[in-house]
C-alpha cells in the first residue's frame, strides 16, 4: 500500500490593506473629535506595533468615548439628558504605525451595577492579518483613584494594567498598542 500524502493546508486569509483606498473605511472627521483650538482639547498619540515591535503601517485605530461629563449621545445611556456628543474618531496608522486623536478627556461614567468607571477611551484596532478586531481601553495616568476603583481595570491582572494606562506628555497623552509579544496590550473579548 502506497503512503498517502496529507492534504495541503489552506493558506490563511487576511484582511486588508484597504483602509485608505477610495471607498475604504476612512471616517470623514478622521481623528478630530474636536476642532483645533478648542480649550478642552487633548491630543492622544501612539504607535501600533506587532509582536516583534515593528510598526503596523496599514492599521486603523477607532475610539469611542463619553463627553467631558461622562455622557454618551446614545439610547443606552440611562441618563435622561443627551450630550449631543458623537464621541467617535478613526485614524489610519502611518508608515511608522503612528496614530493620533484630538478629543476631550472624558468624564467618569456609571457602570451597570452602580459602580463608576474611570475616564477612558474605548479602542478598536483593525489591521491586515487580523480576522477579528481587537478591543482595548485607554485610561489616564492623572486619574489614580478613579483607576483604582474602575471595575474593568480592577479585573485586569495588576502586572498588566500598565498596558492600559497612557503616559502624560505635557497636557497631552501617549499610548502605544502592542498586538502580541512582551508587553502586549491587554485586549478584551466583547
Amino acid at each position: 500500500m502506497a503512503a498517502q500524502t496529507p492534504p495541503a493546508t489552506t493558506p490563511s486569509q487576511t484582511v486588508g490593506p484597504f483602509y485608505a483606498l477610495p471607498g475604504g473605511i476612512v471616517w470623514p472627521d478622521g481623528p478630530e473629535l474636536v476642532r483645533e483650538g478648542d480649550p478642552a482639547a487633548v491630543i492622544v498619540r501612539g504607535r501600533l506595533t506587532d509582536g516583534a515591535g515593528q510598526p503596523v503601517p496599514d492599521g486603523v485605530i477607532e475610539i469611542w468615548q463619553a463627553d467631558a461629563r461622562g455622557r454618551f449621545d446614545h439610547p443606552a445611556d440611562p441618563r435622561p439628558e443627551s450630550s449631543g456628543w458623537q464621541g467617535f474618531g478613526r485614524c489610519a496608522t502611518d508608515a511608522d504605525g503612528r496614530f493620533w486623536f484630538r478629543t476631550v478627556k472624558p468624564g467618569p461614567l456609571p457602570a451597570p451595577d452602580g459602580a463608576v468607571e474611570a475616564p477612558h477611551l474605548d479602542v478598536t484596532v483593525l489591521a491586515r492579518g487580523m480576522l477579528n478586531r481587537a478591543v482595548t481601553r485607554i485610561y489616564f495616568p492623572d486619574e489614580e483613584s478613579a483607576n483604582a476603583a474602575d471595575p474593568v481595570l480592577s479585573a485586569v491582572d495588576e502586572r498588566r494594567r500598565g498596558t492600559l494606562i497612557a503616559a502624560a506628555s505635557g497636557a497631552d497623552y501617549h499610548f502605544d498598542i502592542r498586538l502580541q509579544g512582551e508587553d502586549e496590550t491587554v485586549f478584551f473579548a466583547v
